[in-house]
This record gives structure tokens, sequence and C-alpha cells, in this order.
């Protein structure tokens, strides 16, 4: 027989006090999705240097335009906040300083997936769509692609295109970079 088990969801505002008074370290690796905190999976070192790749490519080729965000929170509602792997976000002169940024500052999601691919795809994009977030790019290290997510919809992305290695992209918001997938991908 099955027991039924209620669950506690959690605010975003619940969340970080767990934080500020010590039952959440920093060193966890969290998001909060849709009320539930979730475990991130570690970051591999293939990982963790295309991160570092793209950080540098976003942070060169666009200086001030825009902030670089590096798996930083993005409050997305009441009960979510997630740290994509990198974010391209409105300036703003306290640079986000005084609170997170929320889905209204961003430009442009870009997570790497590695061993993260399926929750990347069947949770996050979801989410980031019914956020209204416009533009999310996936780099699956795996399979050595690119998807260009563009047109949030109530349930998931209007636009999908799966690039490949001689096409060409740029972001919606900076249609002067222009980019190839070997760019991001290596």
């Amino acid at each position: 027989m099955a027991i039924a088990l209620t669950r506690r969801r959690f605010t975003v505002d619940e969340y970080e006090r767990m934080a500020e008074v010590g039952i959440l370290c920093a060193d966890d690796r969290l998001e909060l999705i849709d009320g539930e905190i979730v475990e991130m999976t570690p970051i591999g070192s293939r990982h963790a240097g295309r991160v570092f790749r793209l950080t540098s490519l976003f942070t060169s080729r666009l200086g001030e335009r825009a902030i670089v965000g590096v798996q930083g929170p993005i409050r997305l509602s009441a009960d979510s906040q997630v740290q994509p792997d990198i974010v391209l976000l409105r300036p703003r002169p306290d640079f986000y300083t005084e609170s997170h940024a929320g889905p209204a500052d961003v430009l442009l999601v870009v997570e790497v997936a590695d061993t993260s691919l399926r929750a990347d795809r069947h949770v996050k994009l979801p989410l980031y769509a019914r956020s209204g977030i416009p533009e999310v790019w996936l780099l699956d290290l795996t399979e050595h692609m690119l998807t260009v997510y563009r047109r949030p919809g109530s349930l998931a992305y209007e636009e999908e295109r799966t690039l490949r290695p001689a096409d060409r992209l740029s972001p919606e918001t900076f249609p002067d970079l222009v980019l190839a997938p070997a760019d991001l991908l290596g």
C-alpha cells in the first residue's frame, strides 16, 4: 500500500532565510525549483572549462553592454531561484547587490549540460519559458550540440533550433555578436 506523503514547499524568501541562519551553507550546490530544494549535479572539469571559456568570450566581446553572470542566483518567481551556468544581464549601476536579478533583467541564459542534460531540458527549460526568459542556449557537451530556444510560451519555448557546426548565431539582444557553435563548444 502506497503512503501519501505531504511535502513542504518553500518560498524564495524562506530559502534565503535558511541560508542566512546557516541551515543551508554557501558550499551547498542547491537551487529552489517550484518550491522544492534541489541538489545540483557536481561540476566536472569539462563543464567548468566550458563555463570559463564562455565567460571570457562574452566578457571580451560585450564589454559593458551586459553583465556576465556565472552560476549566480536568478529569482524567477516567488518559489523558484536558479543558478544558470551563464547569464547575460541588463547592466545595472549596483551590479545586482541590492537584489537578485529577475526575469526582466535576463537577456540570455546559457546552460552547459554534461551530466545535467535531462534536468536542464525537462525541468529548467520549461521553468525559464514560464518565467518569460527570452532566450536560452543549451550546450550539450556529450553530443557536442548547441540548441537555441526563443519565444517563451506558458509551457515551453515556441522556437527551438539545433545548430550545425557551419551555422552562425547571435543573441537576439546583441545581433552584432556573431558566433559559431564551435566558439561555444570548443
